[in-house]
């Protein structure tokens, strides 16, 4: 029955561990409300003063509000509402909602009404997709994404935001004539009359006739301007004088421009998609892959689209890889190891089995605790392979040396295999149990952590603890069931010898020991100088939450001084690129220059954020770095700041500092 067992928990942990979710991190989510407000024309202190303050003081004495945060820059406000760990997300927004409804109507005129960013992942940028055109404006490369390609992804289950940057935002423009408008007589107010309402259809009502019913209406809207040029604006002596007679009408470029994006130093349209919480990154980036090659077909020959400027599901596959790979690794120096100490094939597959199962079980744990298979469950694991085989040895090695020893008896002493193996087991099962639980009690401290560093170190706690109880109950249930079956039918009376390997390390333990006892003080002298030396040591380290990540890109952020336009910092920015461009490492840059419309990363025209994603080859990471960093320095009037993927790394920072979406600062280089 425990071997059906196994086989059974074999199979199910298997297809389980190929169908549970995959992650970076942990989900980090804590409940978040962001609060978005477009305040056109205003300077940074009056949307702090008349926008974020107000906005703020009505959210800070909710209900189960831990932290408010907020960003104020031009004519842009961005309040982040953090609530407590474990509030309904839905329910803190509603809170929000009932707050700004009350506060909408303290703030100006002129600006726009605060609005609630979509329910996103913390750790949400999944994609950034760019679109490049050869012959098509920018005018209308901007409108594909507005109003074809961002729709589509939309529509995609699991995507919170789709921000577009770049382009041209199409607009239908009356540009009026004072002097002609003098000559007609026509004033400012009448023409704005006429033109708020010119391209609304207008309700006629309903007609009954002949048994039928007629829906009235008037059809004035379209998007033909030499019609909207045909509007009647006023008739003198019965002659009628139209919009265009006044003004010229025309679709151009929206002005001002918030900001702008490019591709390989070229003009391009940058659309970011952010995910929804608990969706898988793998999952929804093939989706979005699947979309886009649809959407394909549907564009205009010249028009390029490309996914490979930041995928996330680039570092998740890494890191994943690299976990498994350090699984791999440390599975066969167990399998080496083992069979050099126990110089016998059986005795190590049985130790052995237990690797797998516990495993196994530990992801089962994570599963149906609504968990996912990330680095930090990962890493628990690695961490536990040393320890996982521990109990089976223990009982592997004793049942195989009573077993042996039961076959020297005489006949008629020799007790039945069962017998043997479960009074062999029976004998080291209180020291099993009681080195567990010793591990595993060093551990649960991590249980006690709170906020971020609980949510990201808990699942390795659980991992762990998870895979080496389950270690323990294989050797105290599988292991002697497998010894019954593997060693008990040996045949032979003579104990063989202990393998080469542990009987000269018994020989170097025991001159060792020998020296130890002798020379006493020495030992405990020298044992106490270096604990002093270490603990010294350990208070020189640095301190860092997280390890540097290597995510495979580089964001550079260059900013100058506020008050440049946006022509002269997309120039600035456009060298940057090909600086970049310049070193054989560097795949690709995309750059964004400002911000999107209602898009939480809020930055000044002054700023341009550089993806630019690479590929190590002759070179190690610090000597690209270094080379980074000396090319980019020759841009003049420019802080330059080099940090790691801005979805990963500085946002983990963000969460940990609240500052709003930072990059190290040990990598700031400052020119002037």
């Amino acid at each position: 029955m425990i071997l059906v067992a196994s086989v059974l928990l074999l199979i199910g942990g298997t297809y389980t561990a190929m169908h549970t979710e995959v992650d970076v991190f942990p989900d980090l989510n804590a409940p978040t409300v962001v609060i978005m407000t477009e305040a056109n024309g205003m300077a940074a202190e009056e949307v702090e003063q008349l926008v974020t303050f107000p906005v703020e003081t009505a959210v800070n004495g909710a209900t189960g509000v831990r932290r408010v945060r907020s960003s104020s820059t031009n004519g842009f406000s961005v309040v982040w509402v953090e609530f407590d760990w474990g509030t309904d997300i839905y329910l803190a927004r509603q809170i929000v909602s009932e707050k700004l409804a009350i506060v909408g109507e303290e703030l100006p005129s002129n600006v726009g009404k605060p609005t609630l960013g979509p329910q996103s992942s913390i750790l949400g940028e999944v994609l950034i997709i760019g679109l490049t055109a050869d012959s098509t404006s920018m005018l209308d490369l901007r409108t594909i994404a507005d109003w074809t390609i961002r729709p589509r992804l939309l529509s995609t289950g699991g995507v919170a935001q789709v921000a577009v940057l770049g382009g041209e935002l199409k607009e239908y423009q009356i540009q009026l004539d004072p002097e002609r408008m003098r000559h007609y007589g026509v004033s400012m107010n009448e023409v704005m009359t006429v033109t708020r309402g010119m391209n609304l259809n207008a309700n006629g009502g309903v007609l009954y006739e002949y048994g039928n019913e007629y829906i009235v209406r008037g059809v004035l809207s379209t998007a033909n301007i030499e019609q909207l040029g045909k509007a009647v604006v006023k008739s003198i002596d019965s002659v009628p004088v139209l919009l265009e007679d006044i003004a010229d009408v025309r679709i151009g470029p929206k002005a001002p421009k918030l900001g702008t994006a490019s591709e390989r130093g070229k003009p391009a349209v940058l659309m970011t998609v952010t995910k929804q919480p608990a969706t898988s990154t793998l999952e929804l980036t093939d989706k979005l892959e699947a979309s886009l090659q649809d959407l394909r077909k549907n564009l205009p020959p010249d028009v390029k689209v490309s996914t490979d400027i930041f995928r996330q599901s680039r570092f998740i596959d890494s890191s994943i890889s690299n976990v498994k790979k350090s699984l791999f690794e440390g599975g066969i120096f167990v399998v080496i190891v083992l069979f050099l100490f126990l110089a016998n094939v059986r005795t190590t597959i049985i130790s052995l089995v237990t690797l797998p199962l516990s495993l196994l079980v530990s992801i089962l744990t994570l599963h149906f605790m609504g968990l996912t298979i990330n680095t930090m469950s990962l890493g628990g694991m690695a961490i536990a392979i040393g320890s996982l085989v521990d109990d089976a040895i223990v009982d592997v090695e004793n049942v195989y040396k009573r077993l042996r020893e039961n076959r020297l008896l005489p006949e008629n002493e020799r007790l039945s295999v069962i017998q043997v193996v479960f009074n062999a087991s029976k004998e080291v099962r209180m020291p099993i149990l009681n080195s567990t639980l010793i591990i595993v009690v060093s551990f649960v401290p991590l249980f006690f952590l709170s906020g971020m560093e609980g949510r990201m170190l808990v699942p390795l706690g659980i991992a762990f603890i998870v895979a080496l109880f389950a270690s323990t109950i294989v050797a105290l249930t599988l292991t002697p069931v497998l010894c019954s079956y593997l060693l008990g039918k040996e045949k032979g009376d003579k104990l063989p010898k202990e393998a080469f390997v542990a009987r000269w390390m018994k020989g170097v333990y025991e001159k060792a020991l020998t020296w130890v006892l002798i020379h006493k003080r020495l030992t405990l002298g020298s044992t106490i100088g270096l604990f002093i030396i270490t603990l010294g040591f350990f208070f020189t380290l640095g301190r860092s939450f997280l390890p540097p990540f290597n995510e495979g890109s580089f964001t550079i952020n260059i900013s100058s001084l506020p008050g440049i336009s946006l022509e002269e910092s997309d120039k600035m920015g456009h060298r940057a690129e090909e600086l970049l461009l310049s070193i054989p490492e560097i795949q690709t840059v995309a750059r964004k220059t400002g911000r999107a419309e209602l898009d939480e990363h809020a930055l000044g025209v002054n700023v341009s954020e550089i993806e630019a994603p690479f590929e190590l080859k002759d070179r190690s990471r610090n000597e690209l770095m270094a080379d980074v960093r000396e090319k980019l320095g020759t841009i003049t009037g420019a802080n330059i700041e080099i940090g790691q993927s801005a979805s990963l790394s500085a946002t983990v920072s963000m969460l940990c500092s609240a500052v709003p979406k930072p990059i190290s600062p040990s990598n700031c280089l400052v020119t002037t």
